[in-house]
């Protein structure tokens, strides 16, 4: 399994994989925690997905990497309950869905 810490790009293909939408954007700059403001969430609200996640994860300064993660991260969850509840609620084969809770 990659490393995500080094590589944004297996982030953002698990947003694509979980089906992120545009409108997915708002709730997860809220969930995010980051400023309307900051680059990355500005970027998620401007439409055609897969291209503001190219762009998102291709921010160069560290702190706007930073950022950038913890926004991928909260698109993620956002996609993927959204994806859980309507597509695998009766199983599949997404490996994170398997992945056991913490202390288990």
């Amino acid at each position: 399994m990659r490393d995500v810490r080094s590589d944004p790009e297996f982030l953002r293909e698990h947003c694509i994989q979980a089906r992120a939408v545009t409108e997915d954007g708002p709730e997860s700059v809220r969930r995010s925690g980051l400023r309307p403001t900051h680059t990355p969430a500005v970027l998620i609200t401007r439409g055609q997905i897969k291209q503001q996640l190219q762009k998102i994860i291709d921010l160069t300064p560290v702190d706007e990497r930073r950022k950038a993660f913890r926004l991928l991260v909260a698109v993620l969850a956002v996609a993927d309950e959204r994806r859980r509840a309507r597509f695998c609620s009766d199983g599949c084969g997404h490996w994170w869905h398997s992945l056991p809770l913490a202390g288990e």
